[in-house]
C-alpha cells in the first residue's frame, strides 16, 4: 500500500443530520495535514471515517490506492492515537506497546525489535517494565505514540492527542511528534486539533473545518497571511476584521481613506479588511485609525492593547510599553498598506 489519504466527496449523516458535508481533501504522503476547527466543525468525524469508526452515506476514502470506504478498521493497517491515549492499566509499557502486533500475529523475535524501536524512537526505553499509572500525562502520551508506531503504519490520525496535557507538556510533546515527523518522512499523518498553535507549528497544510464544511485548506503561512474567508482569518490566527467600502485608491472604513490593495474588488462593493494585530503600531503612520483605549493586556513581551474605532475593536499588539497609555485616553494606530488583506464578504467554498 502507498501512503496518503483521500476524501472523495464523503459526507457522513447521524439521522438525517450531516456532520461532514461532501469533503474532497488529500493528504499527500509524508505529509502531515491538520484538520482544524471548533467542537461540530466535523474534522473529527474526516478522521473516524478515514480510521473506518464511521461509514460515509455518501463519497469513497482512499489510503493510497486502496478503497478503505468498506473494510473494517483492523484491516485498514493505520495508526491512531486518541485524546486519553488508551492505555490498558493491566498491561506494562511493553506490552501495550506489543498489543497490536500481537493481534496482528507477528512473529515474536520480530515484535520484541519492534517494541524496542518504537520506545527508543519515542524516549521510553528507560520505562519499558512500568504500568501506565506509573507515569506522567506526557510520558503515557508517549507510549500511545509508540504503541500507533510499532505497527508501522503509513498512516497515522491523531485525534486532539495533546488536549489532556498541561502547557509546557504541551510544548515538549510538539517538538517530538515535529522530531518524529522528520525521522518518519515516509508516514501520512492527519491530526485533528482545535488548538490553531499546535496546526501552525506542526502541520505542512492545514485544512480549516466549520459546520461540517472545508472552508479552506493551505500551509500555515498562506491561510495565515493571506486567508480565503472570514471564518478562517479568525480561526487561524488573531485577526483584526473591519467592515469597508472599496473606494477609487483603496477602502473606507468609517469615513477614513486606507490605501491597501483591492485587486479585482469593484468600487463601492462592501468587504472586510483583515489586519494581524501584531501588524498594527502605536502613533502615527500610514493608514492611521484615531480611537480611544478599551483594555490593556500585559503579556510579558507585549501588551496588547483594545481601542474602540468609530464603534469597532481593534487589537494591537505593541513591543512592552514602558509607559502604557491610559484606559480610556486617546491613541493613533497604523499599519503598513501590505500589511492589510481584503476579503469579499460572505465568501465560502
Amino acid at each position: 500500500m502507498s501512503s496518503g489519504i483521500r476524501f472523495d466527496g464523503v459526507t457522513v449523516a447521524y439521522d438525517g443530520n450531516v456532520v461532514l458535508d461532501a469533503l474532497d481533501l488529500t493528504v499527500a504522503p509524508g505529509e502531515v495535514m491538520a484538520l482544524l476547527g471548533p467542537s461540530g466543525s466535523g474534522k473529527t468525524t474526516a478522521l473516524r471515517a478515514v480510521a473506518g469508526f464511521v461509514r460515509p452515506a455518501a463519497g469513497r476514502v482512499f489510503l493510497g490506492d486502496r478503497d478503505v470506504t468498506g473494510l473494517p478498521p483492523h484491516r485498514r493497517g493505520i495508526g491512531m492515537v486518541v485524546q486519553q491515549y488508551a492505555l490498558f492499566p493491566h498491561m506494562r509499557v511493553e506490552d501495550n506497546v506489543a498489543f497490536g502486533l500481537k493481534a496482528r500475529k507477528v512473529a515474536r523475535v520480530e515484535i520484541r525489535q519492534r517494541v524496542a524501536e518504537a520506545l527508543e524512537m519515542t524516549g521510553m526505553a528507560a520505562y519499558a517494565r512500568r504500568y501506565p499509572r506509573e507515569l506522567s500525562g506526557g510520558q503515557q502520551q508517549r507510549v500511545a505514540i509508540a504503541r500507533a508506531l510499532a505497527i508501522r503504519p503509513e498512516v497515522l490520525l491523531l485525534d486532539e492527542p495533546l488536549s489532556a496535557l498541561d502547557a509546557r507538556l504541551r510544548s515538549g510533546m510538539l517538538a517530538e511528534l515535529a522530531r518524529l515527523h522528520r525521522e518518519l518522512p515516509d508516514v501520512s499523518i492527519l491530526y485533528v486539533t482545535h488548538d490553531q498553535v499546535e496546526a501552525l507549528t506542526l502541520a505542512d497544510r492545514i485544512a480549516v473545518m466549520d459546520r461540517a464544511r472545508l472552508q479552506a485548506c493551505g500551509t500555515p503561512r498562506e491561510l495565515y497571511r493571506a486567508p480565503a474567508n472570514e471564518f478562517t482569518a479568525s480561526f487561524v490566527g488573531n485577526a483584526n476584521l473591519l467592515p469597508v467600502t472599496v473606494a477609487s485608491s483603496g477602502v473606507s472604513f468609517g469615513g477614513t481613506e486606507l490605501k491597501v490593495d483591492t485587486g479585482e474588488a469593484a468600487r463601492g462593493a462592501s468587504a472586510t479588511l483583515c489586519v494581524r494585530p501584531h501588524l498594527v503600531g502605536l502613533g502615527s503612520g500610514p493608514n492611521q485609525l484615531a480611537g480611544t483605549v478599551r483594555e490593556i493586556q500585559w503579556r510579558g513581551a507585549t501588551h496588547r492593547l483594545y481601542v474602540d474605532v468609530g464603534g469597532h475593536q481593534v487589537m494591537a499588539d505593541v513591543r512592552e510599553l514602558k509607559d502604557p497609555p491610559a484606559h480610556g485616553g486617546a491613541v493613533t494606530l497604523h499599519f503598513a498598506p501590505e500589511d492589510a488583506v481584503l476579503l469579499p464578504i460572505g465568501v465560502t467554498p
